[in-house]
């Protein structure tokens, strides 16, 4: 068809009017209320530590039962972007540092001698995770669920002194185990707004490691309220579970740790 004719220049031009109102739109396109183009939170998180762990070392198995330690408060940061409408970015982290102090026991063998022990560990036990995930959101009104895929990475250790009596022999030795890794995440979101000054929302998020030094799974999930106080500036008031599950098969070393409680944060968005 040649594009000389009337029809064919008018077929042209309806195509080029079609396509240029496509582009305005997506270019001038909101995304939905509940979402920010960019955001950042900063805060902590209130807890209730509930830690066990256990490993078979030189010095005898370590097995601390699960210990039940001070409620303390632990910082965190979000931050999020979108690409477009309904694609972005999601960070997270936070970090455990706080003294540990376990009873001791238990019985092993370590070079095919028999180890029978009992004492107490004074150490520090840090836990340090990060991630961040491709979130792509579905809905364009106040509600709009979400589903993220991406990467977090842990590092989890222990490093003190054991005191105690192995073999009926009293002694104390330095303890320092460390293990770092990265492992697959995913995430899934819902988020409502209420008003131009609240919101609610929720996150719900697993991840699991298979192969190489550490094995294990971390889930979490959290629900939170926003209030804009300026609409720039908020305040977040949220509840949040996690639990993390680390072992390495090498020395049966297992790190359980479980943290609830309330978190809260001061919210910028752009």
């Amino acid at each position: 068809m040649s594009f000389r004719t009337p029809s064919a220049r008018t077929a042209l031009y309806t195509a080029s009017l079609l396509a240029l109102s496509t582009v305005s739109a997506l270019a001038f396109a909101e995304p939905s209320p509940a979402l920010d183009r960019a955001s950042l939170s900063v805060g902590a998180f209130y807890t209730e530590p509930r830690i066990k762990a256990e490993g078979d070392t030189e010095y005898g198995r370590i097995d601390t039962g699960t210990y039940k330690a001070k409620k303390t408060t632990l910082p965190r940061a979000k931050a999020s972007f979108l690409l477009g409408d309904s694609h972005g970015f999601d960070f997270d982290y936070y970090r455990y540092d706080k003294d540990y102090n376990p009873g001791l026991s238990g019985t092993t063998n370590f070079n095919g001698q028999p180890l029978t022990g009992n004492g107490q560990l004074n150490a520090k036990l840090r836990l340090d995770l990060a991630s961040i995930a491709y979130k792509w959101w579905l809905g364009q009104g106040s509600d709009v669920f979400g589903i993220g895929l991406g990467g977090s990475y842990y590092r989890a250790s222990i490093e003190g002194t054991a005191n105690g009596t192995l073999n009926g022999v009293a002694g104390n030795a330095k303890y320092k185990e460390s293990e770092s890794a990265w492992a697959p995440l995913l995430e899934l979101g819902y988020r409502h707004q209420f008003s131009p000054q609240a919101r609610f929302y929720l996150n719900a998020n697993g991840i699991k490691k298979n192969g190489g030094n550490v094995n294990g799974h971390i889930y979490g999930g959290s629900a939170g309220l926003e209030w804009y106080v300026t609409p720039m500036v908020g305040v977040v008031a949220e509840y949040t579970a996690s639990k993390i599950s680390l072992h390495r098969d090498r020395d049966d070393t297992a790190v359980n740790v479980r943290l609830n409680g309330p978190a809260a944060y001061v919210k910028v968005r752009f």
